[in-house]
């Protein structure tokens, strides 16, 4: 039996469903949210009093986990010099330092950045890059993006228009998006040999319509949120290829695979790919602000600056704020200066482990874990509420969506905290099976 995880609902979650509109919820919400009064390593203290693992490292983000010492200074002392000034036309030494060393530990030939300040914002930026690109190139027919289904790049229109027709957003508001071009889901599997004949409906759609496609825009190795399915890297060096014969540009979103989270600092290294664009976010700051990039080639700035009105048309009001490159500047070292690659192992190790018994039980479609993400996907929807309430009893917070129960640790979880993790997501299950 699992109990209400807000028994007596506090003063604070009513203030809450009165005024506060949440992701992806209707107003108010069905379930009254749960509250947070704090946060430290990888639990969360809830207004109960009780303490619970978070699974989900706050949507992917929170690699360090929370109020982790290096960060803490790094935000308290960047506020004492300043906590933000505007972008157009000034610059300051944290967003100089973080650009560096993005260029630095990014994939070869990415040599400029620009600022976001969300993922989805550096989804519409890149794609901005490429549509500038090709105007600067005498080439404005070039306006559409190839991408393929599955996929998932952000909620702002230009990022709804290459999530996945069907099973995103893209749908609701068919009238007002462009209107792009779908490849099939990619494949194979990760672990599975790569054939020419699995890209052979992307190289088609490249053959037909090459001279109006702009770039192709595709999720490395790891499909998201529109379903945490991880493929082959000989389909990714395939998509590299064809851009290339058809002079097509390529664009990575990275957004959630950046920084580690695959086993590789960014999965487009599982392929030994180097993008022309490539979108950076999540777990960027360690899950301390909201901030992100678009990294380009020179080639690509070079052509946008050369067409009209020769500069790249986006400025957002908190562009590069200094308490958000501060706080990046110091997460992207730590995580450098950590052995990331043994810790994301360890994990990967213990989630493969854990979630083993989840293996051929009814309703389990599959099981999978690609570095320090684990997903059991199952045969039907799941309950978000029925699979919150089971894991809370088991000291963890998860949220899953669709078919998919799934975890993303920081990646300074123990292996008690794996264990623990997997057997929460192993008795929603068991809870599951029997409702």
């Amino acid at each position: 039996m699992y109990t209400d995880p807000i028994p007596h609902e506090h003063a604070l979650v009513r203030r809450d469903r009165a005024v506060v509109w949440h992701p992806y919820a209707a107003m108010p919400m069905a379930e009254p949210a749960i509250e947070v009064v704090s946060a430290s390593g990888v639990r969360l203290t809830l207004g109960d009093g009780r303490e619970v693992i978070d699974a989900m490292s706050s949507w992917w983000a929170a690699i360090h986990g929370y109020r982790h010492p290096v960060l803490d200074a790094a935000i308290c002392a960047q506020l004492e010099q300043m906590a933000h000034v505007m972008f157009g036309g000034l610059t300051h030494r944290p967003a100089v330092e973080l650009a560096e060393l993005l260029v630095e530990i990014t994939p070869p030939g990415l040599e400029h950045v620009f600022f976001a300040d969300s993922g989805s914002v550096a989804v519409e930026v890149a794609v901005k890059m490429a549509l500038q690109y090709w105007a600067g190139m005498g080439r404005p027919r070039r306006h559409r993006l190839l991408t393929v289904r599955g996929g998932y790049h952000g909620d702002t229109l230009a990022a709804m228009s290459v999530c996945d027709p069907d099973t995103g957003m893209h749908h609701l508001f068919a009238d007002v998006v462009p209107t792009q071009l779908f490849a099939p889901i990619p494949s194979p599997r990760f672990d599975e040999p790569f054939a020419d004949d699995h890209v052979e409906e992307l190289a088609a759609l490249l053959r037909k319509n090459h001279e109006e496609i702009a770039a192709v825009i595709i999720e490395p190795i790891v499909q998201g949120a529109g379903g945490m399915r991880f493929y082959a890297p000989g389909y990714l060096r395939a998509v590299r290829a064809l851009c290339d014969e058809y002079d097509v540009l390529l664009i990575a979103d990275e957004i959630a695979t950046g920084f580690g989270r695959t086993g590789a600092l960014f999965a487009c290294e599982h392929s030994g790919v180097s993008p022309d664009i490539m979108c950076v976010g999540k777990a960027l700051t360690g899950g301390y602000l909201s901030m992100a990039a678009t990294l380009c080639t020179s080639m690509v700035a070079a052509g946008v600056s050369r067409a009209e009105p020769g500069a790249l048309m986006h400025g957002p009001t908190f562009m590069a704020n200094p308490l958000a490159c501060a706080v990046s500047l110091a997460s992207v070292r730590l995580l450098c200066s950590r052995p990331w690659r043994h810790e994301v192992g360890r994990i990967e190790l213990g989630l493969t482990r854990g979630l083993a018994p989840a293996l051929g039980a009814a309703g389990v479609r599959d099981v999978r874990v690609l570095g320090a993400i684990g997903v059991i996907e199952m045969d039907e929807p799941i309950s978000m509420r029925d699979s919150q309430r089971v894991a809370l009893d088991h000291g963890v917070w998860i949220r899953p969506f669709g078919r998919l129960l799934y975890t993303m640790p920081p990646f300074v979880s123990t292996d008690e905290d794996v264990a623990a993790i997997c057997g929460a997501m192993v008795a929603v299950l068991e809870h599951a099976r029997c409702a």
